[in-house]
């Protein structure tokens, strides 16, 4: 299984300099955990830099994945993970989600570099 964290989605539908390293996750759905907190952040930041339709585009693409609300429990073991890993909210949410999936986390978020069951990448500028 893999999840695809935020940065990387946006990345991926950006034509980027990563998006080929997100691509390989992306290609088989059916093993594409999405956290719910990543609909969030990808579709604010479309909708302010695109516009609605293109949002609603991207959501649909990552739809084909299997979504995962934030529970309770899964709630609890992100709070864990940012008291003890010093992980923002959102971060903590989505590396939660992909422990409990026992997942690959694909990411160019530094503050995954070195973690477990991570794929991190340097974040290249244009």
């Amino acid at each position: 299984m893999n999840v695809v964290d935020s940065s990387g989605w946006l990345e991926f539908f950006a034509d980027g300099p990563n998006a080929t390293f997100f691509s390989k996750p992306l290609q088989d759905p059916s093993q594409l955990i999405v956290p719910s907190l990543s609909i969030f952040e990808v579709f604010k930041r479309i909708l302010q830099q695109r516009g609605e339709h293109e949002a609603l585009l991207a959501i649909a693409a990552m739809k084909q994945g299997q979504v995962i609300d934030l529970t309770t429990e899964l709630a609890m073991a992100a709070a864990n993970l940012s008291v003890a890993q010093s992980l923002p909210l959102a971060d903590s949410v989505i590396y939660a989600t992909a422990r409990a999936y026992q997942a690959v986390l694909w990411t160019q978020d530094a503050d995954f570099k070195g973690k477990e069951h991570v794929r991190y990448v340097v974040k290249k500028s244009l």
